[in-house]
């Protein structure tokens, strides 16, 4: 069973990915993930806004 907190994790990793700006900033692109999965932690209601969007589907854990 997914946690919100895997969500966060799946969610925060996904933005992070997409910010132009990762490859050449490592160090920033990290502190901005550890952020960004804290804040959609510590707001699970913000959080679940985003589950089955095209940000993270609903099934991003199910096993296939």
């Amino acid at each position: 069973m997914s946690t919100i907190k895997d969500f966060a994790n799946a969610i925060s990793i996904r933005i992070v990915d997409e910010w132009d700006g990762a490859s050449d900033f490592p160090e920033d692109a990290n502190l901005l993930q550890e952020i960004l999965e804290k804040l959609f932690s510590l707001h699970p209601d913000e959080c679940l806004q985003l589950i089955g969007t095209g940000i993270v589907e609903e099934s991003y854990f199910d096993e296939t």
